[in-house]
């Protein structure tokens, strides 16, 4: 894959795929770009998919300075001046869709749209034990036990298939993969923790869709529900039935797919 150094001072490792619109893929807590399994190839089909991997994770560096919603929401501000494209619609997921919140805010001129999936504006109670259950693996450098609780991500469905540990084992390689990326882990569930947008959200201009499924334990849906609430005119879809978890775009890509899709569309119609 491609790498290219940006403004903010590291190296970001990304693949772009399709033509059309361009569509910003950011990535969730932990992962890398093959964590996105099949989104990629569906959305591709109707859009240019700009898809990369986070500062310190997968292929890109980690740089120096904290790592934040706002600083990797700068990351990303910087790849699409790097990459040349003046704008871009947005589709992040989880720590991504809180990235693309602080993006949509702070260069409103880069988003064409906000799409923000399995997302949340300030945690909660509930939310910050899950997150802090989550992160605590990767303080003691734990893997093993990193992967076991990540299944909190998925729906009772899959982690009860029979061949569970088989589906999940080519995305692997998207986990960390060593010490360094371990801690740059910690550091995104602490930016996860540590965000704060719901009383800003009002001043998001892009039109926004907001997709959670009604099993995501990590930002549930009355969390998600919040955000479209705050923000203008953002429309809100509740994904309903087995497979409905944190990774709905790993149970269920194709129903995501069109979801977003139909959105996309919409816009280009209404222009």
């Amino acid at each position: 894959m491609p790498q290219i150094p940006v403004r903010t001072g590291v190296t970001l490792n990304y693949e772009i795929t399709g033509s059309g619109e361009p569509l910003l893929l950011v990535m969730g807590t932990s992962g890398a770009i093959a964590l996105w399994g099949e989104m990629i190839a569906r959305l591709s089909e109707t859009n240019q998919v700009i898809a990369y991997d986070n500062r310190g994770l997968g292929g890109s560096d980690r740089g120096s300075g904290p790592i934040t919603v706002a600083s990797l929401a700068e990351d990303a501000s910087a790849l699409l001046e790097a990459l040349e494209v003046p704008r871009a619609h947005v589709l992040g997921w989880s720590l991504g869709s809180a990235v693309a919140q602080e993006l949509a805010l702070a260069h409103p001129d880069q988003v064409a749209s906000a799409l923000l999936y399995a997302t949340w504006g300030r945690a909660d109670g509930f939310q910050r034990s899950v997150l802090t259950a989550l992160r605590l693996p990767y303080v003691h450098r734990d893997m093993e036990s990193a992967l076991a609780t990540a299944g909190l991500a998925f729906s009772p469905q899959l982690l009860d298939h029979p061949d569970f540990a088989q589906m999940i084992e080519p995305m692997l390689p998207a986990f960390p993969q060593n010490e360094e990326q371990m801690q740059v882990t910690v550091e995104q569930w602490d930016a996860d923790l540590a965000h704060d947008s719901l009383d800003r959200l009002g001043g998001i201009t892009a039109p926004t869709l907001v997709v959670v499924g009604e099993q995501d334990l990590l930002t549930p849906p009355w969390q998600a529900k919040k955000v479209a609430d705050a923000i203008p005119g953002a429309q809100y879809e509740l994904v309903t039935g087995p497979g409905s978890s944190h990774g709905l775009h790993i149970e269920r890509p194709a129903d995501l797919a069109t979801i977003v899709t139909g959105f996309l569309g919409k816009l280009a119609h209404a222009r």
